[in-house]
């Protein structure tokens, strides 16, 4: 029996490191890639293994450097022969308010946020058809559908997930190739304790944004990640699954 197998981006930590726990406990293979560290990743593929993966491996990738998203995808080739499920998590913030970018600023975050999902995309296609079939996950963000103060590159890179995975669903849909974007909310990751816990006020502020009277959990995201790389729905294509608690319905 062939295992499947997934390839997760910004895998060390927050919603790539439990999205790769979701999928192991469903049974993939899992290629994690991140630009964390060796022990992080050595970490997060024994949880996976714990988790119920059949097998696991990783490698460090800097997702900012042009031709980086190519040699990951060979990589996980190299390490599995296949892809089953390409998740594009991995991604920057940079905020700042409108006036203050610099081009290096929005190089960094286009590459990483955008070109990174783009070309890793391109890259798994020979794969996924041949196989006859694959899912591309692009994690987005709600800042893709709302604005917010000093985020407009942020959520410019984030709306063009979404209308890539539009674009790639109109193109790729009849080759049994299935791809939609998951845009998180307010979410508890630490990155998100951290920062935002300098600001006082500032993760009650938030909470209360939300309709649900919370923020949410990086493990529900992945929960719903899983969902679209296992789901026999495969009439789900180009669509932006919002994981918010409510928070752009008001």
């Amino acid at each position: 029996m062939t295992l499947p197998v997934a390839l997760v981006t910004g895998a060390s930590r927050g919603i790539g490191y439990e999205t790769a726990l979701a999928l192991a406990a469903k049974g993939f293979a899992l290629f994690l890639a991140a630009e964390g560290t060796t022990a992080e990743l050595t970490d997060a593929v024994a949880a996976c293994r714990q988790a119920g993966a059949p097998d696991a491996d990783f490698a460090l990738f800097d997702l900012s450097a042009p031709g980086q998203a190519e040699t990951m995808v060979e990589g996980a080739l190299a390490a599995f022969g296949r892809i089953d499920v390409l998740v594009n998590n991995a991604g920057i913030r940079c905020r700042k308010p409108f006036g203050a970018f610099t081009r290096e600023d929005f190089t960094q975050v286009i590459e990483v946020n955008l070109a990174a999902a783009f070309f890793s995309s391109q890259a798994v296609l020979p794969a996924m058809r041949a196989q006859g079939g694959g899912r591309i996950i692009h994690v987005a963000s709600q800042h893709g559908s709302v604005a917010s103060e000093e985020n407009a590159l942020y959520g410019c890179t984030k709306a063009a997930l979404i209308h890539l995975a539009r674009n790639m669903a109109y193109e790729l849909a009849k080759e049994g190739i299935q791809v939609n974007t998951v845009s998180p909310g307010p979410i508890a990751t630490q990155y998100n304790l951290d920062t935002w816990g300098l600001q006082p006020g500032k993760l009650d502020a938030m909470a209360a944004r939300v309709p649900a009277g919370r923020m949410g959990r990086p493990e529900e995201i992945a929960e719903v990640i899983a969902f679209l790389a296992t789901t026999k729905g495969s009439f789900i294509q180009g669509h932006d699954l919002v994981v918010d608690g409510g928070y752009i319905i008001h």
